[in-house]
């Protein structure tokens, strides 16, 4: 016995299905934009290091605060990764008011043109991150519009917008799965598994017909073989969970406020603090030969080919470039930063291990820092594997991320993203904590 819908469900139904399919395809071509403007926008900003290497001591401080200034005046919530305000979003006892301030198209289009402008100005940051809140927050606002059950609305649709900025800003979409069901849920229903699904593949060909069939880091046939060489999974895994943890554990203690002068000042002067951490990021691209600005694509890339010299401290010099760019509050991602630190952290590792292919210790530098950072061990593998779209290093990948997670808890016991967005919530919704609970009648 065959159950059909009545025809104004029916057209109810198909409307909705029209109108989740545009958001897909809204949040691929909108990542596809955000990759082009933000590289365009870091080309502009070595163009001005070709005038002078001294230059950003002046024009990374006054951009900075400029971007702090109009991020609270006039797009509060877009300031920093993205993924944190997303996962708040998403919580469903503490999101009450916080999901239609982070989840608007006016935060989204602040959030994407303000990290524009960051790597204009030479902000060591990424665009994936920001990705993931822009695309949660058009995904939501269709849904809005469709009237999708309120189930859905606020989960399903919002995972699968985030999920699919993801794919579509690294052209990963297993990826984007994996992110979804890891790192912002950390837990999955059958029910929301077609709509995240569905909205990944939809995104990931919209990059794929307009970008071509791409690997973010190219393709690379670097493979390593069971035995002694296995040596340097265990040293990487180690030292890039340490790292990573270290990273992760700085952010939040500076997320959750400092006590004393200093953080009496950070709070009362954020365009202040904001200029203050544009001149230290200056100095750190003086001393690091210019090499820490914007994302670290170019730079973990060419590591990765060996076709570069950068200097030993690079992966140092860049890890405390997107520290200082985190902190200051612009909009901004740690992402593709991390995975370039940790192909610099990889290139040094390689000097301990001459058996072993310099490609692939980079590599596995690249995963054991961005597991010790996320603690999403899963993610970090499949990530890294998409994106140098190298099968052949599968095992050693999934072994590195995960000795990754074990020695980043060492130091960071709890996730980054899911403990500022704990802080998110508590710093957006401080009446909600102080109000006292009702007795039950």
């Amino acid at each position: 016995m065959k159950f059909h819908l009545p025809e104004e469900e029916l057209v109810v139904e198909w409307k909705r299905r029209l109108v989740f399919w545009s958001g897909a395809v809204c949040v691929g071509l909108v990542a596809i934009i955000f990759a082009i403007a933000a590289e365009q926008a870091n080309t502009q900003f070595h163009k001005l290091l070709t005038i002078s290497h001294f230059l950003p001591l002046l024009v990374t401080p006054l951009g900075f605060a400029m971007i702090v200034f109009i991020t609270q005046k006039y797009f509060p919530g877009s300031q920093g990764s993205g993924i944190p305000q997303t996962i708040a979003s998403l919580d469903p006892k503490e999101s009450k008011g916080i999901r239609e301030q982070v989840l608007s198209l006016r935060v989204a289009s602040g959030k994407l043109v303000l990290t524009i402008i960051g790597f204009f100005f030479g902000a060591s940051v990424g665009r994936e991150g920001p990705t993931v809140q822009i695309g949660a927050a058009i995904m939501h606002k269709l849904g809005g519009i469709a009237r999708f059950p309120k189930h859905d609305l606020e989960k399903g649709l919002i995972l699968a917008g985030a999920a699919a900025g993801v794919a579509a800003a690294f052209n990963t979409p297993l990826a984007g799965i994996v992110f979804a069901i890891e790192e912002l849920s950390r837990s999955f229903e059958e029910h929301n598994s077609t709509t995240i699904l569905m909205t990944v593949i939809i995104a990931g060909i919209v990059s794929l017909a307009l970008l071509g069939n791409y690997s973010y880091f190219g393709h690379t046939s670097i493979s390593l073989h069971f035995g002694n060489v296995w040596e340097v999974v265990v040293v990487c895994g180690i030292l890039g969970g340490l790292l990573g943890g270290v990273f992760s554990r700085i952010l939040i203690e500076i997320n959750k406020g400092l006590w004393g002068h200093i953080g009496v000042w950070i709070r009362t002067k954020p365009i202040a603090f904001a200029a203050l951490c544009g001149f230290v990021l200056a100095l750190i691209g003086l001393a690091s030969g210019d090499s820490i600005y914007g994302s670290g694509y170019s730079q973990a890339k060419s590591l990765i080919d060996g076709n570069t010299y950068l200097p030993e401290s690079y992966g140092f010099f860049k890890m405390l470039a997107t520290i200082v760019s985190y902190i200051s509050g612009i909009p901004g991602g740690v992402m593709a930063p991390t995975l370039s630190a940790g192909a610099g952290f990889g290139a040094n590792i390689a000097h301990f291990f001459s058996s072993v292919p310099v490609g692939a210790t980079i590599i596995l530098g690249m995963v054991a820092y961005f597991s010790g950072v996320t603690q999403a061990p899963i993610t970090a593998f499949v990530i890294v594997m998409e994106m140098i779209d190298s099968h052949e290093m599968l095992l050693p990948l999934m072994a590195t991320a995960f000795i990754a997670k074990i020695c980043s808890r060492l130091i960071c016991p709890t996730s980054l993203f899911h403990t500022m967005a704990i802080n998110f919530i508590n710093k957006t919704e401080p009446h909600e904590k102080s109000k006292p609970s009702q007795p039950e009648t």
